[in-house]
């Protein structure tokens, strides 16, 4: 596996995009539901979107928590959900693995909103040095671990819109997925180098 991956490189791949179902959930009523549903996997994608902010000093909250598995991707859009127990709880848990790419500023985010303790994340910036890879953005790595490039146009859109666009909750659901895809990937490439949790 390549240890790096050059912009020119990275534009020849194919851009991918998850292709599985995806489930926004916009209202407070439903989240226990579906948080149980997530319970019952080991190893899930982690990511979070924030309504970018252009005034110096002024943060926004956490408006999007995304949820992946192979399969489904989960958009709870906590800023008409708001930040529910059961998210803390699954975000808390040691015993179900979150996977993320640069995930500090995200948990950063979230202990803003209410402070919790998070256990069982893998920062696959860290996981995928001891594998010597050392190009560690999210588009790089997809890059050279999966052989895709993945679109990071919708970023800095906003995402405490009424609606989010259909371009904004196909990038939001491929960030988390994409983390889990890198995740299984090197665990399959190098069994022996076991994720840290932090």
């Amino acid at each position: 596996m390549e240890k790096s991956i050059t912009k020119e490189q990275l534009s020849e791949l194919p851009l991918k995009h998850f292709e599985g179902n995806i489930d926004v959930v916009e209202d407070e009523q439903v989240v226990e539901e579906v948080i149980t549903e997530l319970e019952k996997c080991s190893v899930v994608g982690f990511d979070t979107e924030t309504k970018p902010s252009f005034q110096k000093g002024k943060i926004n909250q956490v408006a999007l928590l995304q949820l992946s598995t192979s399969e489904k991707a989960y958009l709870f859009r906590l800023n008409k959900t708001g930040f529910h127990p059961s998210i803390i709880r699954i975000l808390s848990n040691p015993e179900i693995i979150k996977i993320g790419v640069g995930i500090r500023d995200d948990l950063r985010g979230l202990n803003r909103m209410s402070a919790f303790n998070p256990a069982g994340f893998v920062e696959m910036q860290e996981h995928v040095k001891r594998v010597g890879i050392e190009d560690t953005s999210l588009k790089k790595l997809a890059g050279i671990v999966l052989n895709f490039r993945v679109s990071k146009r919708q970023r800095l859109s906003n995402w405490e819109a009424p609606h989010l666009s259909s371009g904004q909750i196909l990038y939001a659901a491929t960030d988390a997925w994409v983390a889990l895809e890198i995740y299984n990937k090197l665990i399959e490439e190098f069994p022996k180098c076991e994720a840290q949790t932090i």
